[in-house]
């Protein structure tokens, strides 16, 4: 597997195309999402992420399915790292891990606090508090890519939104070479928060899509994300609401007129956030015409 710059791809004139995926819970649910990562290596995308759990959770099957998209399959694997319940030893040890298997390119983020707590963020007594530092570290270890999280609608836990773009700011300082945005269903929140960075660091920011399938299951990821549904948006989705299969149209064609607004205003690129999924994600894909990155 060759080493693949994923800030080059996100300044090259074509858009990027990247896919997330996040970790399954058994080894029924992990040979579903290599079935699913399969189907979607057919349009050679940039890059493919396995998220951690909340809280951190899953780390160790995260860690496991990353290296085997680096072992089994022709894609680039954007490894995900937080800070959460790791020590920094612990935190080396992973990056270690990673490298072992020729992995190069790490998402470095704080994470959600813990669930089942006040919902209160607590570093581990010997670890990390927030992502610069933790972007800092993974740039002592070795040559790697390293990339962060982007928040359009403003972090939950942020007082606003310049205090977000001071975030990404200390985040390009640090070491940072692009952003990967949380689901964006609102192309001016992602516009305005990509122009205000722009103004200050190079840090190319791709936005986050998600093609809608489920109206119950976008409400509690949009409440727990703290990305709120534009009025449009829920009320296209809450006209069909009875209906699986018209749903799950809407949300394609709500998906495809986003990406498409957000291509037109210079995003450079889009990362399908697919619920491990292949169909709806391939549809947006082929709606929108995008070609084959290699």
């Amino acid at each position: 597997m060759g080493i693949v710059s994923i800030p080059t791809d996100l300044r090259a004139a074509r858009p990027s195309v990247s896919f997330e995926f996040f970790p399954p819970k058994d080894d029924a649910g992990e040979a579903a999402l290599m079935d699913a990562i399969r189907r979607l290596e057919r349009v050679n995308p940039d890059f493919v992420s396995i998220t951690y759990g909340a809280g951190g959770s899953s780390q160790d099957r995260t860690v496991a399915v990353t290296e085997r998209i680096a072992h089994e399959t022709t894609l680039t694997p954007l490894a995900h790292l937080t800070c959460v319940g790791a020590s920094v030893a612990q935190l080396r040890q992973v990056v270690g891990q990673y490298a072992a298997v020729g992995i190069r390119n790490i998402l470095a983020l704080r994470g959600d606090p813990p669930r089942g707590g006040d919902g209160t963020w607590q570093a581990h007594p010997d670890g990390l508090s927030h992502a610069d530092e933790l972007v800092r570290l993974i740039k002592t270890l070795g040559d790697f890519t390293v990339g962060v999280a982007a928040f359009p609608d403003v972090h939950p836990e942020s007082p606003g939104f310049e205090h977000d773009v001071e975030v990404l700011v200390r985040k390009a300082d640090a070491g940072a070479e692009f952003a990967v945005t949380q689901m964006v269903f609102d192309a001016t929140t992602y516009l305005r928060l990509r122009d205000a960075v722009a103004a200050r660091r190079d840090l190319p920011i791709t936005p986050g899509v998600m093609p809608v399938t489920n109206v119950r299951q976008i409400a509690r990821m949009s409440e727990l994300m703290g990305t709120p549904l534009p009025p449009s948006v829920v009320s296209r989705l809450s006209a069909v609401e009875g209906d699986a299969d018209a749903v799950r149209a809407v949300g394609v064609q709500i998906a495809t007129e986003l990406a498409q607004a957000m291509l037109a205003e210079g995003a450079p690129g889009l990362h399908f956030i697919t619920m491990n999924r292949s169909t709806a994600t391939l549809e947006v894909f082929e709606n929108l015409g995008l070609t084959a990155s290699r």
